[in-house]
Protein backbone atom coordinates (compact mmCIF):
# COMPACT_ATOMS: atom_id res chain seq x y z
CA UNK A 1 0.00 0.00 0.00
CA UNK A 2 1.75 3.11 -0.94
CA UNK A 3 0.93 6.13 1.50
CA UNK A 4 0.59 9.96 0.25
CA UNK A 5 2.69 12.10 2.51
CA UNK A 6 1.19 16.01 2.86
CA UNK A 7 3.51 18.40 2.85
CA UNK A 8 5.18 20.03 6.09
CA UNK A 9 2.27 23.21 7.05
CA UNK A 10 2.10 23.57 10.38
CA UNK A 11 3.45 23.41 13.55
CA UNK A 12 2.54 20.29 14.20
CA UNK A 13 3.73 18.87 10.89
CA UNK A 14 7.77 20.05 12.14
CA UNK A 15 6.95 18.55 15.79
CA UNK A 16 6.37 15.68 13.71
CA UNK A 17 9.58 15.79 11.83
CA UNK A 18 11.58 16.45 14.83
CA UNK A 19 10.25 14.08 17.11
CA UNK A 20 10.87 11.22 14.33
CA UNK A 21 14.18 13.10 13.51
CA UNK A 22 15.70 12.78 16.87
CA UNK A 23 14.07 9.25 17.44
CA UNK A 24 16.46 7.95 14.58
CA UNK A 25 19.70 10.22 15.89
CA UNK A 26 19.28 8.79 19.41
CA UNK A 27 18.82 5.38 18.13
CA UNK A 28 21.84 5.85 15.76
CA UNK A 29 25.15 4.00 15.91
CA UNK A 30 27.28 6.90 13.75
CA UNK A 31 26.15 10.20 16.11
CA UNK A 32 23.97 8.89 18.98
CA UNK A 33 26.51 8.51 21.18
CA UNK A 34 27.54 12.24 20.70
CA UNK A 35 23.81 13.23 21.56
CA UNK A 36 23.23 10.51 24.24
CA UNK A 37 26.85 9.86 26.37
CA UNK A 38 28.83 13.53 25.09
CA UNK A 39 26.52 16.36 24.86
CA UNK A 40 23.80 14.42 27.62
CA UNK A 41 21.27 16.52 25.91
CA UNK A 42 17.97 17.10 27.98
CA UNK A 43 15.44 16.20 25.27
CA UNK A 44 12.80 17.79 27.03
CA UNK A 45 14.31 21.37 27.43
CA UNK A 46 16.29 20.73 23.63
CA UNK A 47 12.91 19.57 21.83
CA UNK A 48 10.89 22.47 22.05
CA UNK A 49 14.04 24.45 20.58
CA UNK A 50 14.36 22.73 18.09
CA UNK A 51 10.70 22.65 17.09
CA UNK A 52 11.00 26.29 17.38
CA UNK A 53 14.53 27.09 15.03
CA UNK A 54 12.50 24.25 12.61
CA UNK A 55 9.17 26.50 12.37
CA UNK A 56 11.56 29.64 12.02
CA UNK A 57 13.23 28.17 8.93
CA UNK A 58 10.36 26.45 7.17
CA UNK A 59 7.27 28.25 8.16
CA UNK A 60 8.85 31.91 8.96
CA UNK A 61 7.64 32.26 11.98
CA UNK A 62 9.53 34.21 14.05
CA UNK A 63 8.14 33.14 17.92
CA UNK A 64 10.03 31.44 19.99
CA UNK A 65 13.57 30.71 18.70
CA UNK A 66 16.05 32.72 20.70
CA UNK A 67 19.66 31.02 20.30
CA UNK A 68 23.32 30.91 18.92
CA UNK A 69 23.41 27.27 17.40
CA UNK A 70 27.19 27.43 15.85
CA UNK A 71 28.25 28.16 19.73
CA UNK A 72 26.42 25.08 21.34
CA UNK A 73 28.15 23.07 18.63
CA UNK A 74 31.47 24.38 19.07
CA UNK A 75 30.69 24.02 22.72
CA UNK A 76 30.47 20.53 22.30
CA UNK A 77 33.35 20.14 19.64
CA UNK A 78 35.39 21.02 23.12
CA UNK A 79 34.55 17.97 24.52
CA UNK A 80 34.39 15.61 21.78
CA UNK A 81 35.33 16.43 18.18
CA UNK A 82 32.54 16.97 15.61
CA UNK A 83 33.80 15.68 12.20
CA UNK A 84 32.22 15.78 8.55
CA UNK A 85 31.25 12.81 8.56
CA UNK A 86 29.09 13.29 11.52
CA UNK A 87 27.35 16.24 9.60
CA UNK A 88 26.76 14.12 6.84
CA UNK A 89 24.85 11.46 9.08
CA UNK A 90 23.25 14.24 10.60
CA UNK A 91 21.78 15.34 7.07
CA UNK A 92 20.94 11.47 5.89
CA UNK A 93 18.97 11.28 8.82
CA UNK A 94 16.49 14.17 8.29
CA UNK A 95 16.60 13.34 4.47
CA UNK A 96 15.03 10.07 5.39
CA UNK A 97 12.85 11.33 8.17
CA UNK A 98 11.25 14.30 6.05
CA UNK A 99 10.96 11.19 3.18
CA UNK A 100 9.03 8.62 5.88
CA UNK A 101 6.41 11.71 6.34
CA UNK A 102 6.41 14.17 3.80
CA UNK A 103 6.68 15.36 0.34
CA UNK A 104 6.59 18.64 -1.58
CA UNK A 105 8.08 22.03 -1.82
CA UNK A 106 8.54 22.43 1.99
CA UNK A 107 9.92 19.05 2.38
CA UNK A 108 12.27 19.44 -0.16
CA UNK A 109 13.05 22.57 1.27
CA UNK A 110 13.75 21.13 4.85
CA UNK A 111 15.60 18.44 3.20
CA UNK A 112 17.42 21.35 1.09
CA UNK A 113 18.20 23.84 4.24
CA UNK A 114 19.29 20.88 6.56
CA UNK A 115 22.17 19.79 3.89
CA UNK A 116 23.21 23.54 3.43
CA UNK A 117 23.65 24.08 6.90
CA UNK A 118 25.57 20.83 7.94
CA UNK A 119 27.57 22.10 4.52
CA UNK A 120 28.03 25.08 6.09
CA UNK A 121 28.95 24.05 8.89
CA UNK A 122 31.47 21.39 8.45
CA UNK A 123 34.38 23.63 7.64
CA UNK A 124 33.97 25.59 10.83
CA UNK A 125 34.72 22.18 12.90
CA UNK A 126 36.68 20.55 10.68
CA UNK A 127 39.32 23.61 11.41
CA UNK A 128 39.27 25.18 8.07
CA UNK A 129 38.70 28.73 9.60
CA UNK A 130 37.69 29.86 13.27
CA UNK A 131 34.14 30.09 14.57
CA UNK A 132 33.13 33.40 15.94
Amino acid sequence: MHTTHTDIMTPADVKTLIDAFYDKVKADDVIGYIFNDIAQVDWPRHLPVMYAFWEFILLGSSDGYRGNPVQKHFDLHQKHPLKATHFDRWVELFRTTVDDHFAGPAADNAKFRAWAIAETWKPKFEGTFAVK
